[in-house]
């Protein structure tokens, strides 16, 4: 049975047809018969959607990349074909909707509420798909070898070339797409362009028609102008709600999640204050962003009343849903991982980024370089993959700013009266490739207190002994 198509608007697009008021008259592609991912012998299967305005406009740039980014929760190969195409690359999504009819269902129920009209078309070739789906009608194909049948008769201002080719193909009598596959192939190509040719090519699927994905923007920016200057913490986190809203969605539609917030605030002639909020691990949580996000706003000084806001996230991290364990922490061996995360993130939040940190060992022999700062993880410490090269001698944990000079007595060290020292040295001479190397002789000493102290004595003259750490 031949689909029915219900055609509604005020502007007549390129091949003459009325444009759809709405999503759902163009829904008439339902009424063919079903198709299942196994009945198709096409390596792929494209839908072609045309979207403009209710009279018949192109839609915006950003608007149409909106519409692309809802199109990937269908399948991940969503390209744009600008003013007002959208590509979608769906055989390996068939299984998922029961075929193509659940699929087009859940397309027009996805975009039902935006507005806009469009038109649907499915074919074997993504261009294929697109012209179709600008002609406006009834176009399904799924048999590659039945595509240039059913292309014939589609006008060739479809193709959109620039005008004086249509003008000229008007003036040999040719004016549509079979008309002109039918063109000595040399001849066009040498009249036309070599590049009118390659599109036709990669109409009729001689030749590959290479789409770039859709590539979403890495990190969330978003702005809200304030009605009123406000001064509370409370209103200024109320105000935010609907920007975090906006960032989980952002979130959920990559399946990602952010190790940092920052948050501006704009005032009227002081400098705008930022509030950066870093996490111990991704987080998509948004109550929970909220929350943490009024703890650092707290402990941030206002110089003047908040006039707009201003939400940036960092770069985008892979997110895995993490399951609750059976038990609870503490009880018959339950963890207490994400617990141990939240506190992180609340002291950061309450006491700055600068008063919670972790430490990583580094691979290096010189104590000054043998560890440094990093971001908090549920552990506090982490050799990096790397064993310590220390690990046959015992160092202090806590270790001095920069060596302090001890007084000597016939060529030993004295702090606080004579120092005992350990009969085992560990020998240190590396840094030679920096400009900042080394030559030291380390001891483990006791002072008359029984206070346990790492010094070390210079290898060159003068010879002089210095303290670099206590133990604890």
């Amino acid at each position: 049975m031949r689909p029915r198509v219900i055609r509604r608007g005020v502007r007549a697009d390129e091949a003459g047809n009325q444009p759809a008021s709405s999503l759902q008259p163009r829904l008439s592609l339902l009424e063919h018969q079903d198709l299942r991912p196994g009945s198709l012998t096409c390596t792929e299967l494209w839908i072609g959607m045309r979207v403009t305005t209710q009279t018949g406009e192109s839609v915006t740039p950003a608007c149409l990349e909106q519409l692309a980014i809802r199109a990937q929760r269908f399948t991940p190969r969503v390209s744009l074909a600008p003013p007002d195409g959208l590509l979608l690359e769906v055989k390996g999504s068939l299984h998922l909707f029961k075929g193509t009819t659940g699929l087009m269902r859940a397309l027009a129920d996805e975009y039902a509420g935006t507005g806009l009209a469009a038109a649907f078309a499915l074919a074997p070739t993504p261009l294929a798909a697109l012209l179709a789906a600008r002609w406006g009608k009834p176009f399904i194909v799924t048999d590659k070898a039945r595509l240039i049948g059913q292309l014939t008769h589609l006008p060739l201002t479809l193709m959109r070339w620039p005008a004086e080719i249509p003008e000229r193909l008007a003036r040999m009598g040719i004016r549509t797409i079979g008309q002109a596959l039918r063109l000595p192939r040399a001849g066009f190509a040498r009249r036309f362009g070599p590049g009118a040719l390659a599109e036709l090519d990669r109409l009729t699927g001689r030749d590959a028609d290479l789409r770039q994905p859709l590539r979403p923007r890495e990190r969330f920016r978003q702005r809200c102008e304030l009605t009123y200057e406000l001064e509370s913490t409370e209103r200024i986190v109320a105000e935010l709600a609907p920007l975090l809203t906006a960032l989980g969605n952002f979130l959920r539609a990559r399946q990602c999640g952010i190790l940092k917030l920052e948050c501006l605030l704009q005032h009227r002639h002081a400098a705008p204050s930022r509030c950066v909020l870093r996490l111990a691990a991704p987080l998509t949580d948004i109550p929970q962003l909220t929350e943490l996000l009024g703890e650092r706003l707290n402990t941030l000084e206002l110089p003047e009343p908040v006039r707009s806001c201003e939400l940036r996230s960092g770069a985008l991290v892979p997110h895995v849903p993490t399951c609750r364990p059976l038990w609870q922490p503490g009880e018959h061996g339950g963890g207490g991982q994400t617990q141990s995360h939240e506190l992180l993130e609340r002291l950061r939040a309450r006491l700055g980024t600068e008063a919670v940190y972790g430490l990583q060992v580094l691979a290096g022999h010189r104590p000054e370089n043998a560890w440094c700062v990093r971001e908090p993880t549920t552990g506090f410490t982490d050799t990096g993959g790397w064993p310590p090269p220390w690990s046959a001698f015992h160092r202090p944990l806590w270790l001095l700013p920069s060596p302090q000079l001890l007084r000597e007595k016939a060529g030993l060290p004295r702090r606080r009266g004579a120092l005992r020292l350990s009969a085992e040295a560990e020998r240190i001479e590396s840094g030679w490739w920096d400009g900042s190397d080394i030559e030291r002789d380390y001891y483990t000493a006791c002072d008359i207190h029984g206070v346990k102290l790492w010094i070390f004595r210079e290898r060159l003259q003068p010879h002089r002994w210095f303290l670099q750490g206590v133990f604890g």
